[in-house]
């Protein structure tokens, strides 16, 4: 089983429509999945609320549960969990970071975020786990969005080559209890949420085996 956490100290980053959009992208591959929702908003489960589809599984949990919560999901055949964490909480990111296989760190392309980044660098350092920052909510044809990046470079993370832009079909879809995918297969925002999930897939090794189980009919559990 692998798990991925979306990180920040930052509120309003985007950890969550990242999330979902990510856990949403895995069960359309065909991996059984589910997401834990750390944040008590619990804006991913409230979500899982609206949505008619019973997939992916969401689950809120306390920060405390989450080991407990993994074994859940792990004995439930779960093949990918996804972690949404609270901003302005060191115990709930660091606990997530311990037993995650990749930290995702969402970071919108201004210097309030950027010094925010920079604090959750520091505090996931003291994991060994992966970190891939994802630059956010980006405008299109703005140099901001190149002087983030190479900011970020400097902080030592790796930077997905993917940007997400800001674009309305994001808000659209998760107010109806679904994600860009769904709501415009053939959007913008389901396109770059398509290379963000080929660049997370291929950091947690996930590549191959999405295209044998495309091949195999995949299970949903």
């Amino acid at each position: 089983m692998q798990t991925i956490a979306l990180v920040s100290q930052k509120g309003g980053a985007g950890k969550t429509t990242l999330a979902l959009h990510l856990a949403v992208a895995w069960q359309q591959a065909g991996r059984n999945t589910a997401v834990i929702d750390l944040d008590p908003q619990a804006s991913a489960a409230n979500w899982g609320d609206r949505r008619e589809a019973n997939l992916p599984v969401v689950r809120s949990a306390h920060a405390s549960r989450l080991e407990q919560e993994l074994e859940d999901v792990r004995g439930a055949g779960g093949e990918i969990v996804v972690l949404d964490t609270a901003p302005h909480s060191d115990a709930v990111i660091l606990g997530a970071a311990k037993v995650a296989d990749l930290v995702v760190i969402p970071c919108r392309p201004s210097i309030l975020d950027l010094e925010a980044l920079a604090g959750t660098l520091e505090l996931v350092s003291i994991t060994p786990v992966p970190v891939l920052a994802v630059l956010n909510a980006v405008l299109p044809h703005i140099s901001d969005n190149d002087r983030a990046e190479e900011a970020i470079n400097k902080m030592g993370a790796a930077v997905c080559p993917v940007r997400i832009s800001r674009r309305v079909a994001f808000s659209r879809a998760l107010l109806r209890g679904v994600t860009a995918q769904e709501y415009e297969p053939n959007g913008k925002a389901a396109g770059e949420i398509t290379g963000l999930f080929q660049q997370v897939s291929e950091q947690v090794g996930e590549g191959q085996q999405q295209d044998e189980h495309k091949t195999s009919g995949g299970c949903n559990g």
